[in-house]
């Protein structure tokens, strides 16, 4: 099943506190070697046909206008997965 796929992050320049958790917890079973951790979202819009280029582009306008807050986030991708 086809399948378009948006990945959104936090802005790199706000504090992102599920990474900042991850991270910490990582240090504590003795991953001293990750610097740090982001967590982002991953969504998938499903097809029952093939995925067209306007499909494509109204995916990136959901994602902007919709799927993510544009004022903490940010789409960092939008693919397609067959």
């Amino acid at each position: 099943m086809p399948k378009i796929i948006v990945e959104i992050m936090p802005k790199q320049d706000l504090l992102d506190p599920q990474g900042k958790a991850v991270a910490n917890a990582l240090h504590r079973s003795g991953h001293d070697e990750i610097a740090a951790v982001r967590i982002g979202k991953r969504i998938e819009l499903h097809f029952d046909r093939e995925v067209t280029e306007k499909d494509i582009e109204n995916a990136k306008s959901q994602a902007a206008n919709f799927l993510s807050n544009d004022v903490i986030e940010d789409v960092v991708a939008v693919t397609v997965e067959n």
